[in-house]
């Protein structure tokens, strides 16, 4: 599992970069979901989002799912390449695969990469 150390994580499989506002679905996410087919991101630019909002529509061969915001603040991007390549996800879900990128970055009770990293060991599949 690609844990990076300088981002933080939730218990929902996001992820949230302090330095960039950016955020997207974890790799262990991606895992879990399997090939994912279509990415719809439900937030604009100018919107603002708190942690639990859904973000994003996920769907994969295996299952779909909802992403939500791994921090607060004001939407100031967002990575429209992913709904026609959403497979981005699969192959970098800390780089291109950036979902949205938000100004401000309360991430209030997000975990560092060494707790994301037992929480999941920890998890049933």
């Amino acid at each position: 599992m690609n844990t990076p150390a300088n981002l933080k994580y939730t218990k929902s499989d996001e992820w949230f970069d302090p330095a960039t506002g950016k955020m997207g679905l974890t790799d262990y996410a991606q895992n879990q979901l399997s090939d994912i087919v279509f990415l719809e991101i439900l937030v604009e630019v100018g919107d603002a989002v708190e942690p639990g909002k859904a973000i994003a529509s996920v769907e994969s061969v295996k299952a779909s799912a909802e992403t939500y915001a791994a921090a607060k603040g004001n939407v100031t991007a967002v990575n429209s390449a992913l709904s026609d390549k959403p497979e981005t996800l699969n192959s970098d879900p800390y780089g291109d695969g950036w979902m949205i990128q938000i100004e401000g970055g309360d991430f209030g009770d997000a975990m560092d990469a060494a707790a994301y990293e037992e929480y999941c060991a920890g998890r049933t599949h």
